[in-house]
């Protein structure tokens, strides 16, 4: 019996060996996930070797700074915390608070009434497509002259989708998303205005196969030739007849000499007008046949007759007159009476020309 016995403690003592050779082999490799009620929580200087120290005190909660080091916890019997425990979130927690403590919440913009609504105003859609101020839309609106989708409108504030609804005025279709760009060498005697009530030949008479209601972008005098551009884009035609943008106009003038040498000098510094100065950016003689001249002046104002007052003012009346180019747009070989699509590249240098 005392063999049997002493066999069974031999076992056991064999057992304990065992076990104790995989705790060293679990040593020697990645260290053990501690137990809950090994976890060391009281990291503070001070920590007791005994547990975690009584009352609500920051090191009791696990919340206090400055937590042992590596080095601390091998020296504390090896034991080690989860790689993020609960004290390492409530650490982060306590930081991101104090980072956006100071910062203001940021508040949404203000609305006014029916922003909420979708679409735009008619008024402001059909501004942009260059039918006057919205105040002139508007007048629009109340003389029963705009439609949306085959509907007369007679309300204001009427809102659509430029996208997907078709507004008509006077039967027109406006052009509220897709813009068209012509120039046309306006011959002599065509009065610059889309409609004429006394019946005289008119821009509008060169656009008339088109469903797309145009309007020219500036004015010439009725017996003035050259580049005159039609378009449907509001906004452009505004900018490039607004004298803020300074959009140069070129023009060629036959005068009647002989001209002293210093009337480019006296153009450039200023002719004086009944409405103020007038200052011409360029000018050159282009060719000269006996007392005949033909002479080119550049300048960026737009006011009536500006050219033939100019040099009229300076004692040489103009003969005739053309306007070879409106910015970057020339008249090159384009003969009278025709109407070209200007290119993508011509509107990307208007557009550039007025920061558009």
């Amino acid at each position: 019996m005392r063999s049997s016995g002493s066999g069974r403690n031999s076992e056991r003592g064999n057992s304990r060996g065992a076990g104790n050779n995989r705790d060293d082999r679990q040593g020697q490799g990645r260290p053990r996930k501690p137990r809950p009620e090994e976890r060391r929580y009281d990291v503070g200087p001070g920590a007791s070797p005994d547990g975690p120290k009584s009352g609500r005190g920051g090191s009791a909660r696990g919340g206090a700074k400055g937590g042992p080091k590596q080095g601390q916890q091998s020296r504390q019997g090896g034991r080690t915390a989860p790689a993020r425990s609960r004290e390492f979130e409530a650490r982060a927690e306590e930081r991101n608070r104090e980072r956006y403590a100071g910062k203001k919440d940021v508040k949404p913009p203000k609305t006014f009434p029916g922003a909420e609504q979708e679409g735009e105003r008619l008024q402001k859609v059909l501004a942009r497509a260059g039918y006057g101020s919205r105040r002139a839309c508007e007048e629009l609106i109340e003389q029963a002259r705009v439609e949306i989708n085959g509907e007369i409108v007679l309300e204001q504030g009427r809102r659509v989708d430029p996208e997907k609804d078709e507004v008509k005025v006077d039967g027109l279709t406006v052009a509220t998303q897709s813009y068209q760009f012509f120039s046309l060498n306006k011959p002599a005697g065509v009065v610059s205005t889309m409609e004429d009530p006394e019946g005289r030949q008119c821009l509008g008479d060169y656009v008339t196969n088109r469903e797309t209601r145009l309007f020219h972008v500036g004015r010439l005098d009725t017996e003035t030739e050259g580049v005159i551009l039609l378009t449907n884009h509001g906004e452009l035609a505004h900018r490039l007849t607004h004298p803020k943008y300074g959009v140069k106009k070129t023009y060629l003038a036959h005068i009647v000499g002989p001209i002293p040498r210093d009337l480019g000098k006296r153009l450039k510094d200023g002719i004086q007008l009944e409405d103020g100065y007038a200052r011409a950016d360029h000018f050159r003689v282009v060719e000269q046949t006996g007392k005949n001249y033909l002479v080119e002046v550049t300048l960026h104002e737009g006011r009536k007759h500006i050219v033939r007052r100019m040099l009229a003012e300076a004692g040489f009346p103009v003969d005739k007159l053309v306007r070879t180019a409106f910015g970057p747009i020339t008249l090159g070989d384009q003969k009278s009476g025709w109407l070209r699509r200007l290119s993508n590249t011509e509107v990307g240098m208007l557009m550039q020309e007025v920061d558009l």
